[in-house]
């Protein structure tokens, strides 16, 4: 029992002067700032939902017809006041609901000419062409 008080003793010792250290404190070694994260190569060729769109046929979207080379993408931003889509005719995409202010970007990866309108309001077309 009294080499177990010797031990622990000599261990609490032990503890209490390496706390008791007279070196300075190691300072941390900066951590560099973040990099910010670069803008996309490619955001997308803009497409304006015109206000009013609801009304319009072949103007609804603009530019309309709007060209992109292949593997480019369009951005359509809904600058109306009524939520519209963006939609394949062929079905190759759909948008589902663009809310005013939204935005919905495809990315084209073969050539053609393909039209779009809006299921939710069908005489609004359009027409991406892929060179």
């Amino acid at each position: 029992m009294a080499a177990l008080r010797i031990s622990l003793a000599t261990v609490v010792l032990a503890i209490s002067l390496g706390c008791g250290s007279s070196y300075p404190p190691s300072t941390p070694s900066p951590t560099p700032a973040p990099t910010p994260s670069p803008a996309p190569a490619n955001p997308g060729s803009p497409v304006s939902i015109v206000r009013g769109a609801l009304t319009l046929t072949t103007t609804a979207y603009a530019p309309n017809p709007i060209g992109v080379p292949v593997g480019g993408a369009v951005t359509w931003t809904n600058n109306d006041t009524t939520t519209h889509t963006s939609t394949a005719d062929g079905g190759t995409w759909n948008s589902g609901s663009i809310a005013p202010g939204g935005t919905f970007t495809m990315t084209f990866s073969t050539v053609g000419s393909f039209r779009y309108h809006c299921t939710i309001h069908p005489g609004m077309i359009g027409t991406v062409n892929v060179q």
